[in-house]
């Protein structure tokens, strides 16, 4: 089985992070959201994956990626030339995929469960199909598709269900969902796939939905399988669902304390701090991560802060928070719920006049207290 992680949009709605970085490298707990799927399909036994790039992001996957050794894969790197959709991705991996089996992963999704329980269901059941005991037909599933109840399910491809655990029908972001039940952004297919997919015309949005190409397989009497997930699984797109898969995987932080503290500095509960980082005069409150070359003096760090490299606090607070690389926080006197980016500066000028200063990009969002 192969893998196909998609890492090519643009990441409007984590404007301006986004503006001058792949959303896929936006990090959870300091690490980039994409590295996690690699890992999951390391985990997985997945050892062959395909990565679909932009022409404006690529350059930048590619070199925080490398060839995937250090995840223990070997990449392939596919280029689509502008976002036409979830079954133009598969189409334009074809040559990469060929005729095996694939998983196919949203590379800005996060999931609780692991990947290889997902994936050993998969060729379970299609290993059992090709053997099938007599009298039995052989019916092997085409795809098994991951969903996961949500409260507002106009906003996802939705799938109806019969009683026997299989798909029978998807409509993508319906006006009157007839389920709860979402497509969460991983897919297990067949080569079947590929036919149905060149067989899609445009969507009212102007893309080739995947929702449906696995409709032509069902409308052709393909065997299509589902698993409601169980877990939390966080589209990582938007910046309040990003701190939350933030919160979500720092509860699972183990303490590792390793940076350098003076005499008045102190580190309590599960926190991870860098070898090359270094407290002075403050406290860090955790579950929390601060990286490499990171300073903090005279400023307390609360939980579910996850603060990046090079980054540095000076008498300040910050909670709730994800820092990038190389932000700078001076004399704020509480910072809560917020994604600053990288080499961004948030001070306060203490002298006279008093007045707010801002140098902003498009598509900002800033609260004045």
């Amino acid at each position: 089985m192969k893998g196909l992680i998609l890492s090519g949009g643009t990441g409007t709605r984590l404007w301006p992070i986004t503006h001058t970085s792949p959303k896929q490298l936006v990090p959870v707990a300091n690490k980039p959201v994409l590295f996690y799927g690699l890992e999951a399909m390391a985990e997985a036994g997945i050892e062959d994956v395909g990565i679909v790039v932009s022409p404006t992001t690529g350059t930048e996957v590619r070199a925080a990626v490398g060839d995937g050794a250090a995840f223990g894969v070997s990449v392939s790197w596919i280029l689509q030339d502008e976002p036409r959709g979830l079954a133009h991705c598969v189409i334009v991996a074809r040559d990469f995929l060929g005729d095996d089996d694939f998983v196919m992963f949203l590379g800005d999704n996060m999931l609780e469960q692991p990947l290889s329980a997902f994936v050993e269901r998969f060729r379970e059941a299609r290993a059992a199909a090709a053997t099938p005991r007599l009298g039995e037909p052989a019916d092997p599933p085409a795809a098994l598709l991951l969903l996961a109840k949500v409260s507002d399910p106009s906003l996802f491809g939705v799938a109806e269900c019969d009683g026997t655990g299989r798909v029978k029908r998807l409509v993508e972001k319906p006006a009157e969902p007839a389920s709860d039940l979402a497509l969460v952004g991983v897919y297990l297919f067949d080569c079947s796939i590929h036919a149905a997919a060149a067989d899609v015309s445009p969507s009212a949005r102007g893309e080739l939905e995947i929702t449906d190409a696995i409709q032509r397989l069902i409308d052709s009497g393909r065997r299509i399988d589902h698993e409601v997930l169980d877990g939390w699984w966080i589209d990582t797109g938007k910046k309040d669902p990003l701190l939350e898969c933030n919160r979500l995987v720092l509860d699972m932080l183990e303490r590792r304390v390793e940076g350098r503290l003076d005499d008045g500095s102190k580190v309590e509960g599960r926190v991870a701090l860098d070898p090359d980082a270094e407290l002075v005069n403050s406290t860090v409150r955790g579950p929390a991560v601060i990286g490499a070359r990171a300073r903090v003096v005279d400023s307390y760090v609360g939980p579910y802060s996850a603060i990046a490299e090079e980054c540095e606090i000076v008498r300040s607070e910050v909670d709730n928070s994800v820092l990038l690389t190389g932000a700078r926080i001076v004399d704020i006197e509480r910072l809560t719920d917020s994604l600053v980016g990288r080499n961004t500066s948030v001070s306060r000028r203490r002298g006279q006049p008093r007045a707010l200063r801002l140098m902003l990009g498009d598509n900002c969002a800033v609260e004045v207290e």
